[in-house]
C-alpha cells in the first residue's frame, strides 16, 4: 500500500510502517479489521452527496479488489468507532456486501481536527463537484482562520485555483444549481462573475444553456453585454471651466474642479506657493 495515495491531509497520520503493527493491537499504531455496523459516519462530513454511477464503480472494485486504502477512524462510545475519512470507501464496501473493512484507529483526533481532515480528504479527491469543493476551501478559511495561501499548500494546489473557487460561491443560487448539476463548468461559471447582477446572470446563462456555448464563446457574450456599460462608464468627466476661472480669479491662485462622470460629487483642489500664500488662503477662505 501506498502512502502517496493517501494525500497529504491523512500521510500526516498515517505512518509508513502501518502494515508492521499486530492486526489486534489497540496501540494507536495499530491497522485492524472492523465491522461496518460499528462504524458511525462523520458528524462532521462536508461532502452532500455520494450517490451515482462514481460509487457503483468504487463498489465493484472493491468487490474485485476488496480496500486498499484503510478507512481512518477514532474510538467512540460503547465500543464503537466514529469515522475521520474515507466515507466513499465506507458506503461502497455497504454496496460491495462487506461486513468489515480495514481502519487505522486515531484516539488523539478531535472534532476539530477530524473536521480538518474530511475537509482536506475531500478536496484531494478528483469527483468532488466544484462547489463542494469550493465551500470546503471556504470551510478551511472561516473554521480554521487559514489564508488562502495556507489552504493551498494544505491541499497542494496553488493559491489562485484555491481564491478561484471560492469566488464561485459569489454566484446566485441558480448559477450554483447549474454548475452543481453538471451544466454549466467552473469556466462558465467563472465567465459569468463578471457580469454586475444577477438579472444579467440569469440571462446569460439562459443562452449559454440554450446554445451550448463553450467557456470561451461565454466569454466573448459576457464581454459583449458589458462593452455598452462601460462605454457609459467611460464618459468624461465634467470640468466646470466656469467655476475654476471664478475661484482662480477670487483667491488668486490655481484651482481644480474635479467632478465624477456618473455622481454629483466631486472635490475641489486648491494650490498653495508656500507658507505664507497657505496662510493667506486660509485668512481668504475664513472670511468668506
Amino acid at each position: 500500500m501506498s502512502r502517496r495515495s493517501l494525500g497529504r491531509g491523512l500521510s500526516a497520520l498515517i505512518p509508513a510502517d502501518i502494515l508492521d503493527a499486530p492486526t489486534g493491537s489497540h496501540s494507536p499504531g495499530a491497522l485492524r479489521m472492523v465491522a461496518l455496523d460499528r462504524i458511525s459516519a462523520n458528524p462532521e462530513q462536508p461532502r452532500i452527496r455520494f450517490k451515482g454511477p462514481a460509487l457503483e464503480e468504487l463498489a465493484e472494485s472493491i468487490r474485485e479488489h476488496g480496500v486498499l486504502t484503510p478507512l481512518l477512524v477514532r474510538r467512540g462510545e460503547g465500543g464503537r468507532y466514529i469515522l475521520v475519512a474515507g466515507e466513499r470507501r465506507l458506503r461502497a464496501s455497504g454496496l460491495a456486501g462487506l461486513e468489515e473493512v480495514p481502519c487505522w484507529v486515531r484516539d488523539d483526533v478531535d472534532g476539530r481536527e477530524q473536521l480538518e481532515l474530511a475537509l482536506v480528504e475531500n478536496i484531494q479527491r478528483e469527483d468532488l463537484d466544484p462547489i463542494e469543493t469550493a465551500q470546503s476551501y471556504r470551510r478551511l478559511c472561516e473554521d480554521f482562520g487559514m489564508t488562502q495561501d495556507a489552504v493551498a499548500r494544505r491541499v497542494g494546489k496553488d493559491r489562485a485555483t484555491v481564491a478561484n473557487a471560492i469566488r464561485l460561491l459569489r454566484l446566485p443560487d441558480f448559477a450554483l444549481a447549474e454548475l452543481r448539476a453538471g451544466n454549466i463548468t467552473a469556466g462558465h461559471a467563472k465567465a459569468l462573475l463578471s457580469l454586475p447582477d444577477d438579472e444579467l446572470i440569469r440571462a446569460a446563462l439562459r443562452e449559454v444553456l440554450k446554445d451550448e456555448l463553450s467557456v470561451r464563446a461565454t466569454e466573448k457574450k459576457v464581454k459583449a453585454i458589458m462593452a455598452p456599460r462601460r462605454r457609459q462608464q467611460s464618459k468624461p468627466a465634467p470640468t466646470f471651466p466656469h467655476l475654476v476661472e471664478r475661484l482662480t480669479k477670487t483667491l488668486s491662485t490655481r484651482i481644480k474642479i474635479e467632478g465624477r462622470a456618473r455622481s454629483p460629487r466631486g472635490r475641489i483642489i486648491i494650490e498653495y506657493y508656500d507658507q505664507d500664500d497657505l496662510d493667506r488662503l486660509v485668512q481668504r477662505l475664513s472670511e468668506s
